[in-house]
């Protein structure tokens, strides 16, 4: 692998200097235009890349993007991974409005509940640089929902692709000069589909595990999705508009072989409010105020699986489920004020965040109901202010600071439990099933452009993110067994302190006439970071009612790395594109490497583009990880590559793409495919083997 990995290193670097002119760099001007004012720590990904993908979700159509990557727990809903920092580290929202998966082992990701369909855009922000958001301490991935053009409007796509994937799509719009409307349709079906091996990624088991799925299940559908939504806006004045946008999405039958259970259904309800008031007073550009309300409703178990057949304990359906609720609801106020050629971005929002999660699980000879994440409320207050001014024509600096106050309170867990189960596993701290925490986040930005062509960027931030209801409040006793005879128990620690992230970035654009090149290396220095552990037995091994447990703690940490994209005009209408993105991290308290940390990868493409058509062929590849943390089992993953090959044609109001993922049916495991949460099954998922993918999409 290592003399694969240095051909494709060597092939992208000997290739930019010798490159040829093309008469007509279409693509080239396109990737210039895109990225003239996108600093190097920042990435834009439009609908149109993603139509080019066969991408089932956003967590996957992101890992296009260097230093992005995902974890893949079943053949949907992948948890996106930036620069090594994941879940709450990282912010996922949609138009500003967040989403909070209801499920304890992140089945349902916050990008889980978006369909591309809604999406012109996803604006990817890299580090502590956004003061707009609490919590975005290694940075902010934000999709933007399509406006409405004026005039009567249509959009309609279909995917057809191996294993018989069916995503399609509908919208139609109308955009008067007062009122205007969108309503839209998706819906995403597909069976599980087969790794390099050529076996379905659901018979990845052992014929003795009890966590296989049963025979008539192999091959059951993977996942079934319908997803609605509507968009209304109205103009009451110049300068004075109102916008309502409402979404419900239903999964059904969503497989996660990664896991122990499955997703029953996962149900969700969006709405937000918008209202804008354009040039209020001589000095305030704008005043944007924004309400929204997100509910999720997850329901997972094991019916599934052989786990669940029917003995002297388990009279149920289930050994085991999980019934879950999270809902979220929010205000921003924010304000762009202008003097001179400065720019004042302030605001305040609030949002409150309840989850519940119930399991039962069969134990002894009676199922027992325990509160898993017992019904935690959290406030969030925060105020924030962002300045921005050119110093001259060629330097401009930003900077800003937020403030935030946040409480959290778990009202279903009582004194008994906390200190019979919760306590044990902390001896010698004070725990309390209430916290409060303040926290001051603030950077400094310099963006240079010292000669024509090329743009300089440096940055320093630090920022703090609040424990999330998880890591303080979780709770899952679990008890030797038939099925489990060896368990692992889930504590949370209410103890934790917030996270800190200090960290400073440089990056370099370079955009000539015949290529682009854009760099950036960043050193991440995380106090209190909050990371997963091994806890022994309180009781001692094998005796009591206490078992071992995995919990969390805080310790300090570094994150280091950085990314490198290049595109590149040859002659006959070709372009070369490469990238580059490597991450390490390390547990400063143990001495070990961080835990999923992503290798290096990178990618070598080229594609002939002529406006109307194209057709590229792509090595995606990543090095072997053997940087894993040893106090948590965590296992070497294998370097790979694979070849990806897509063509597509553009006529007047027509797109139409084909294409073949893996197509030499490659058998490899992403590093990140592995997961330590509380029903991780210990067994790692493949990534799909071949897959042949067809996509028509009519727009006017």
């Amino acid at each position: 692998m290592n003399a694969y990995k240095n051909l494709m290193l060597t092939s992208l670097l000997l290739l930019l200097p010798t490159l040829g002119y093309s008469a007509e760099p279409l693509l080239l001007d396109e990737i210039i235009v895109r990225g003239s004012h996108v600093p190097s720590n920042e990435e834009n990904l439009t609908i149109r890349e993603v139509r080019e993908s066969p991408a089932r979700d956003i967590g996957e159509a992101l890992q296009n993007i260097p230093g992005v990557t995902a974890l893949r727990k079943g053949p949907i809903a992948n948890d996106i991974v930036l620069r090594g920092l994941q879940r709450d580290n990282i912010n996922v929202l949609m138009d500003g409005v967040r989403v909070h998966g209801g499920c304890p082992s992140r089945m349902d990701p916050p990008a889980f509940h978006f369909d591309f369909a809604e999406i012109e855009a996803i604006e990817i922000v890299k580090g502590p640089y956004d003061l707009r958001y609490a919590g975005s301490l290694g940075g902010l991935v934000n999709a933007t929902s399509k406006a409405i053009q004026p005039g009567p409007g249509l959009a309609a796509t279909l995917t057809y692709g191996s294993y018989d994937l069916v995503h399609t799509s509908v919208t139609a719009s109308h955009g008067g000069e007062k009122s205007e409307g969108l309503i839209g349709y998706a819906y995403k079906y597909s069976l599980p589909p087969k790794s390099g091996d050529g076996k379905r990624i659901t018979d990845i088991y052992p014929l003795n595990s009890k966590n296989r799925y049963r025979g008539e299940n192999l091959d059951s559908r993977a996942y079934d999705i319908n997803t609605f939504w509507v968009k209304g806006k109205r103009t009451f004045s110049p300068g004075v508009s109102s916008e309502l946008n409402l979404a419900y999405q239903d999964a059904d039958h969503v497989l996660y072989p990664a896991l122990l259970m499955d997703a029953e259904y996962d149900r969700t309800a969006r709405i937000n409010w918008t209202t804008i008031f354009e040039k209020p007073s001589e000095r305030v550009k704008e005043v944007k105020l924004q309400i929204y309300r997100t509910d999720v409703d997850h329901l997972m178990h094991d019916e599934f699986r052989e786990s669940s057949r029917p003995n002297m304990m388990i009279t149920r359906d289930y050994m085991m489920q999980t019934d879950a609720q999270t809902t979220v609801t929010g205000v921003n106020l924010t304000s762009v004020s202008e003097a001179g050629s400065a720019e004042l971005l302030s605001g305040i929002d609030y949002f409150y965040r309840n989850w519940d999660a119930v399991n039962k699980s069969a134990m002894y000879l009676a199922y027992q109901d325990q509160p898993m994440i017992p019904d935690v409320d959290n406030d969030q207050f925060g105020l924030f202010a962002e300045y921005s001014r050119p110093l001259s024509e060629t330097v401009t600096i930003k900077g800003g600071a937020r403030l935030d106050y946040a409480k959290s309170e778990a009202t279903d867990l009582s004194d008994a439990r906390l200190a019979g189960f919760y306590q044990p596993y902390y001896s010698g701290q004070s725990l309390h099933d209430d916290n409060d925490f303040f926290a001051l986040s603030a950077n400094l930005q310099m963006f240079l452009k010292p000669i024509d062509g090329v743009e300089l960027f440096a940055g320093l931030a630090s920022a703090s993110r609040m424990p999330d209801p998880e890591e303080l409040y979780i709770g899952l006793q679990r008890i030797p067994n038939m099925n489990v005879p060896d368990p692992v128990s889930w504590i949370g620690n209410p103890s934790l302190d917030p996270v800190r992230n200090n960290q400073a970035d440089l990056g370099l654009k370079y955009s000539g006439d015949q290529f682009v090149v854009n760099g950036s290396i960043f050193y991440s220095d995380l106090s209190d970071y909050i990371t997963l552990v091994q806890i022994p037995d309180p009781d001692g091994p094998g005796t009591g009612t206490l078992s071992k447990a995995r919990g969390y703690d805080n310790v300090d940490a570094r994150i280091w790395g950085g990314e490198v994209t290049a595109q590149a005009s040859l002659h006959f209408d070709l372009y070369l594109l490469g990238s580059l993105a490597y991450t390490e991290g390390k547990n400063r308290d143990s001495g070990e490497p961080l835990a999923e940390i992503p290798p290096l990868s990178g990618s070598l493409g080229l594609r002939y583009d002529i406006d109307s058509f194209f057709v590229e062929i792509t090595e995606r590849f990543a090095d072997q990880q053997d940087r894993v943390d040893p106090l948590l089992d965590e296992e070497e993953t294998s370097g790979w590559g694979v070849t990806d090959i897509k063509s597509g044609l553009h006529l007047d109001k027509w797109s139409i793409y084909a294409g073949v993922n893996n197509l030499f049916d490659k058998y490899y495991f992403s590093h990140l495919s592995y997961q330590r949460d509380p029903f991780q099954s210990g067994v790692k998922v493949p990534e799909v083997g071949a897959f042949a993918y067809f996509t028509a999409a009519y727009r006017f």
